[in-house]
């Protein structure tokens, strides 16, 4: 089975899955399960339109399910079994998609995977309050799991350090195109990895935990999770201003947002100051016309620092991987993992 399949076959897999932690028609039942027994009285219909209906929608709307399937090979790759973490593959995947309704609404984003954003549709209440549920709804397959204590607590701590990581990272974004404009290539890349590269590591930690996997295993899953959260962003970064067909979100919202990318940090290093100064005066603009954003892609393109980031990303992951690749025996996971990350940097995912 190729990669394309395999990331097929899981995706339904990981639907199963979700659809079983949260039925797309709940009942009292399940929220006992999720909440306990009531001290008073359920109100089924507000939880249902409030929470249910909303992930759902969100749900509903695509997506590979990579980081499950990051989390499945991670495991069988040091000798786990698929049914020891498909049930807890949900993690990653209802924590991304939380993030995402959340950072919809603080980046004023209008469309998300080609359909109104959920607080455009559902309003900004309900779509924070079901992103944060997101965050914690994956965990009640814990609470009854049967894993050892020890097993849990690495669980749990990984859980809340990338978490906490995550904040973070979403922190010095929201900074830096708020007011913070002094950023560093480091420093970006430093965002990346607490932002994007969190979610990845989260996968593959929870996946080599609950596959038995040794500290040096651990350590070189983590780096290898870093540098494909920091690619992939890297990449999102690129495709918002030099997007394909069908791209399914707004061209040049970084610009409009005053994002400092890779990009446009490589770019004030190499243009003239005339152009720096305009490309500068863009980004710190309160709104935009779509002139002024083609006029600032132009800037960036002319800079070379597109090229430049695009091939930052493909070294970064290859780096890692050459170090993960002497840790793992071989197997079709570890091929899988190989192929994993040269389609992220490819971004096919």
């Amino acid at each position: 089975m190729g990669l394309e399949n395999f990331l097929k076959q899981t995706a339904k897999e990981v639907d199963h899955e979700l659809e079983l932690l949260l039925p797309k028609k709940i009942s009292d039942k399940d929220l006992v399960r999720f909440l306990g027994v009531p001290e008073f009285e359920f109100h089924l219909g507000a939880s249902q339109k409030a929470i249910v209906d909303p992930i759902w929608d969100f749900l509903g709307r695509g997506g590979k399910r990579w980081r499950p399937a990051l989390m499945l090979l991670a495991c069988q790759a040091v000798g786990g079994k698929k049914e020891d973490v498909l049930p807890l593959s949900v993690i990653p995947e209802l924590v991304h998609n939380g993030t995402i309704v959340v950072d919809d609404v603080e980046d004023s984003s209008t469309l998300r995977r080609g359909k109104p954003a959920l607080h455009v549709k559902f309003g900004i209440d309900v779509a924070i309050n079901a992103g944060n549920a997101m965050y914690y709804l994956p965990l009640v397959p814990l609470f009854s799991s049967k894993l050892a204590i020890e097993k849990k607590q690495e669980i749990y701590e990984t859980y809340f350090l990338e978490m906490i990581r995550l904040s973070f990272g979403q922190a010095m974004d929201i900074q830096w195109h708020n007011g913070g404009k002094k950023v560093s290539e480091k420093q970006y890349l430093q965002m990346c990895s607490y932002k994007t590269g969190s979610l990845s590591r989260m996968a593959v930690k929870l996946g080599a935990i609950l596959g038995g996997a040794s500290k040096e295993q651990l350590d070189c899953f983590c780096n290898f999770a870093t540098s494909l959260g920091v690619a992939f962003q890297i990449q999102d970064d690129v495709l918002n201003v030099r997007p394909p067909k069908n791209w399914g979100k707004e061209i040049g919202d970084d610009i409009r947002e005053g994002k400092r990318t890779i990009i446009v940090i490589n770019a004030f290093s190499v243009l003239p100051k005339e152009k720096k100064k305009c490309l500068e005066e863009i980004l710190n603009a309160k709104k935009n016309s779509s002139k002024e954003v083609k006029e600032a892609i132009s800037y960036l393109e002319e800079s070379g620092a597109i090229d430049y980031s695009v091939k930052y990303a493909k070294k970064l992951v290859l780096d890692n991987w050459v170090a993960l690749d002497k840790v793992l025996q071989d197997s079709e996971y570890k091929m899988r993992l190989k192929e994993f990350a040269d389609y992220v940097v490819e971004r096919k995912i």
